[in-house]
């Protein structure tokens, strides 16, 4: 039995189960969709609702597969990619300590599930005994920039935000305001 490998995906991928699933759910006095999709809204991450869902279905199953071993650098990219996310859009202003609100606790968590990809997730896990040679450093380097890749993907796919603007009339002038008992 590997005892390191093994500790690290028994607490990791647990605790990312656990933070998916409040995204998700509401779970473990988690927002649930609705609101963490509020909160992605105000980040930019539109619509925030289907953010949400899918920050937390990529947490929930990458905690799974890393728990139990499994498609081991797919679990880092899965996980990475959010916790990159989480630092480029809240943590990286208020710089490195998460005293501060910082982003040293995803940093950490980043090298943690790196570090799985790259050794392997030990014994016993399913990659152990179907997918012996799912490990290495060309693996842990494909997970981290597809992590990096998702997180900016996320930037590309969101819509942007509402306009407050009148519309434009077909001129091209904005319309007449309108007044009080207006039958328009």
């Amino acid at each position: 039995m590997s005892l390191t490998t093994t500790a690290l995906r028994g607490v990791i991928g647990p605790l990312f189960v656990g933070h998916g699933t409040q995204k998700l759910f509401g779970w473990f006095g988690g927002q649930g969709p609705d609101a963490t999709g509020g909160f992605f809204e105000q980040l930019g991450l539109r619509p925030g609702r289907r953010n949400a869902i899918a920050a937390g279905a990529a947490e929930a199953g990458g905690g799974v597969l890393l728990t139990l071993g499994a498609f081991t650098p797919l679990a880092a990219t899965l996980v990475s990619s959010t916790m990159i996310t989480a630092i480029r859009k809240v943590h990286a202003p208020k710089g490195p300590w998460v005293t501060e609100q910082g982003w040293e606790y995803n940093a950490v968590l980043i090298a943690a599930v790196t570090a799985l990809a790259e050794h392997g997730p030990g014994r016993p896990s399913v990659d152990a005994r179907l997918l012996p040679g799912f490990k290495g450093r060309g693996w842990a380097l494909a997970s981290l920039g597809a992590a990096v890749a998702g997180s900016y993907l996320v930037d590309v796919l969101s819509e942007p935000a509402a306009s407050t603007e009148p519309p434009a009339s077909p001129n091209g002038a904005a319309p007449a305001p309108e007044t009080a008992g207006s039958t328009a």
